[in-house]
């Protein structure tokens, strides 16, 4: 979701930097939080705060992100045109994200992309996160899939190792915080500039 359909990134870093600093910790370098998205929160929490600060930076978390969640929210160029294509071509599709799950099928409602794409699993919604393959299982499930024959479209190295992990092959867009060359070498089996591209190159 983030990153390749929409780009939520201000209020996201608005949310860690507000949760950070209300902690007691000096502000953090907005770089710094960017290139640590995509993950599970307790990945760029890490960076900034000790282990035993996490429960109460998570509680913070979850508190302050709907305040402001649709600050500045973008839904990418191609986003809505390529998840359309995929319906008329009667290709099934599901969002999974690290967002906490209850938040990420709020962002899909207001964008608009569940009236296309009606499975959206999150954090929380299971006892698994990306990279691990079971959550990738779960979700081809979801759909009634296999990973033979699916693809995962994301944007970063952390989607890649979570399409590969599972067996699936990895289309990226960077369109988040990682480069065309960054995706390539992360092993993606192919990167472009954004989802219009994509969809271009796809060309059924």
């Amino acid at each position: 979701m983030d990153g390749t359909l929409i780009d939520q990134t201000a209020a996201i870093i608005r949310c860690y930097r507000d949760v950070i600093m209300g902690l007691g910790y000096p502000e953090p370098e907005t770089e710094t939080i960017r290139r640590s998205l995509g993950g599970p929160m307790a990945s760029t929490m890490s960076i900034f705060i000790q282990d035993d600060q996490f429960d109460e930076a998570a509680k913070r978390f979850r508190a302050r992100f709907p305040e402001i969640m649709y600050e500045g929210l973008i839904i990418l160029p191609g986003a809505h045109e390529l998840i359309e294509s995929f319906h008329q071509n009667g290709i099934p599709q599901a969002i999974f994200t690290n967002k906490h799950g209850d938040t990420a099928r709020q962002v899909s409602a207001h964008a608009g992309f569940d009236q296309r794409v009606p499975i959206c699993v999150g954090s929380k919604d299971t006892e698994w996160h990306k990279p691990q393959a079971e959550l990738t299982n779960y979700v081809l499930k979801q759909i009634q899939c296999r990973a033979e024959g699916a693809c995962m479209i994301g944007d970063s190295p952390t989607d890649i190792e979570t399409a590969h992990n599972a067996g699936l092959i990895c289309y990226c867009v960077s369109t988040g915080a990682h480069r065309v060359e960054e995706l390539q070498h992360a092993g993606a089996e192919a990167a472009f500039e954004d989802l219009e591209q994509l969809k271009t190159a796809l060309a059924w």
